[in-house]
Order: structure tokens, then sequence, then C-alpha cells
């Protein structure tokens, strides 16, 4: 009996991308049609574009590819959610119809070729595939340097992570079944899957400049997103506090029998400025204790309210449609034929 080949669809969350759209499309179409010529994938296989609440003509251009391009489907969340949850969102819209998911970003500047090497992965039966960076000569000196540091700080912490791999894998049916058992509302995707701990590789490419528009993830974004992956993962921020407590009221017990001996002694000094520096530097430790302990406690008041993590407004992927969804896409299609 003939084998089927596996059905792959390609996850590619969208915000503002109107600009590289086009691009990204007609690229990654190409590599899905050879990759069906080379029977590495089935002939159902699709490309799912999701729209995080973009405030351009991003749906528009997704809906009006879906047309012409059968390979092409969309989704579209009702707002704008962060990117690892609308990644997430198409992962899970995925999984119920594919053998295989590959999440990729919009922007072109992951090498897409690589793709076949993924699948080549996958039959020999790999279930995760990571795209990790030959490295990052691309990036400017303080985002080459902050990531590196990144990276060190997590292994120090005890967080499994690959280093230079972003969000560019793939996935297989099982592993996406796993992924879905994980229900916390505080995504770090990267740090998610490599805990899930099914056979998987590496495949290395050259990471390329983004092909137009400008970057979604600004220092403030990226910041955050360091401070969610270390919280969600690891309490050792709050054990350093306590230790550096623990070792600050040894220091000053002992300099205060010091000073103690010394009134004894008649030998007292004045010390304002040391007094001075000494509040300010307790307090600004305990200032940024009393951060910390706020990042943890904010995390679990979003973990227990137990709340959606993305909502749809229009699905595309989806058959049959519901007579709303097929009423949109009668309308799209007049507008756009």
């Amino acid at each position: 009996m003939k084998q089927s080949q596996p059905v792959l669809t390609i996850v590619v969350p969208c915000f503002n991308e109107e600009e590289v759209f086009q691009e990204t499309s007609r690229q990654l179409t190409e590599v899905v049609d050879s990759l069906i010529e080379e029977k590495l994938i089935g002939e159902d296989s699709k490309i799912l574009f999701v729209d995080d609440g973009s405030k351009d003509r991003t749906w528009a251009l997704i809906a009006m590819e879906s047309i012409r391009n059968k390979k092409v489907t969309g989704l579209k969340l009702a707002c704008n959610v962060g990117h690892q949850r609308a990644l997430l969102a198409g992962l899970h819209k995925a999984k119920n119809r594919s053998d295989c998911v590959i999440s990729i970003d919009a922007d072109l500047q992951d090498d897409i070729s690589v793709i076949r090497d993924f699948m080549l992965k996958y039959h020999e039966g790999c279930e995760i595939v990571y795209g990790v960076r030959r490295s990052r000569k691309t990036d400017t000196f303080f985002k080459r340097t902050t990531a590196l540091g990144f990276y060190r700080l997590m292994n120090k912490l005890g967080i499994k992570l690959i280093y230079n791999h972003a969000d560019f894998r793939l996935m297989n049916k099982r592993s996406l079944e796993e992924l879905a058992r994980y229900p916390e509302a505080n995504l770090f995707l990267r740090g998610i899957v490599p805990m899930i701990g099914f056979r998987s590789a590496e495949v290395l490419y050259d990471r390329k400049e983004r092909f137009a528009g400008k970057t979604k993830y600004p220092l403030k974004k990226m910041l955050s997103f360091a401070f969610n992956g270390i919280t969600s993962f690891s309490v050792a921020p709050i054990r350093f506090f306590t230790l550096l407590g623990f070792i600050l009221f040894f220091f000053s017990t002992v300099a205060g029998v010091g000073a103690f001996i010394q009134k004894l002694l008649g030998h007292t000094n004045a010390g304002w400025a040391s007094l001075i520096i000494s509040i300010w530097f307790l307090g600004g430790l305990q200032l940024m204790g009393i951060g910390i302990i706020g990042e943890y406690i904010g995390t679990i008041f979003s973990e227990v309210k137990r709340r959606p993590k993305y909502a749809i407004d229009i699905d595309l992927y989806n058959e049959p449609l519901s007579p709303l969804q097929r009423q949109e896409k009668e309308r799209l299609e007049k507008k756009y034929s």
C-alpha cells in the first residue's frame, strides 16, 4: 500500500506586515510547491497567516491571497495579543489538520530554504526540529551582546534554551498535542518547547536582513520578553535577593559589633557620609527586591485568572465555514476577485 505524504502547515504570525506580505507569500508558496514535487509533503499542505490585530491592510491582503492561492489561508484574531499568543493560536489551529507544523516570522529574515532540511529531519524520525542561527553578524553590537548575555543568564538559572534559536521550528502532531497541555498565560515558547523532550534535531542557517518594514520587537518589548522568560521558569532572582539579604545582615551585624566596641573604647568618629551611602544602598536593594517579587506576583495574577489567550474573529482555515464566515468570504471574493 502506498504511504501518503505528511500534511505540512506553515504558520506565519503577522502584525502590520503589508509591506512584506506579498513577497513572503510568494516565496513560501514556491517552497511548498517544490516540497510537494519532491513528495516530501502532501498536496493538502497550507500556509496559515495569523493576523494579530494589524492596523494596516495585512488582513485584506491575506484574504485576497487566500482567494487567488489555494495554498494560502488565514486566521484573523479579534485584537492584538502579542507574537507568542498569535503564534500559539496558529499552532493550535493547525495541529488538528496537519502531520507537522513549521512556524516562521513574516519578515523573511529566517532562511526558508532550510525548510526542506526540516522535512528531511522529520522523515528521519525527528519530532521537533530547531532552526539555529550560525552567527549574529546581521545584528547590532548592542543586540548581539545583550542576546549572548540573555542566553548565558538563562543557562545559569537552569532554564534549558536552544542557543541562537527563536521561533523558527518544526513540530510534529504529537509534540503539538503535548504543547497544548501547557496552560500558562505567560507564554515563553522558546523555553516550553525544549521541555517537551521528544526526539529533536537542529538545522543551522544564516539569518538575512529584513526584506521590508521595521522590527516589531523594540527594546521595551525585548526586555519584557526576557523578564517574562525568567519569571516563568525560575525563582532564582528571588533566591538571589534572599541570599543577599542574609549576607548584608551578617556584615551589618559585624559592623554593629565593631561600632559598639569602638564606642566602649572612646574612639567614635563622625560618619554622616557613610551612613547616608549605606541607607541609599540598602534602600536601592530593597526596592529592587520588591520589584522582582512584584514581577512574580504579576505573573501569578495573570495565571490564576485563566483568561483565554486569544479570540478568533475570522477563520478561513476551518472547513466547513459557519454562515457568517461564509458571508465574509463571499464578500471578500467579490471585493478582490
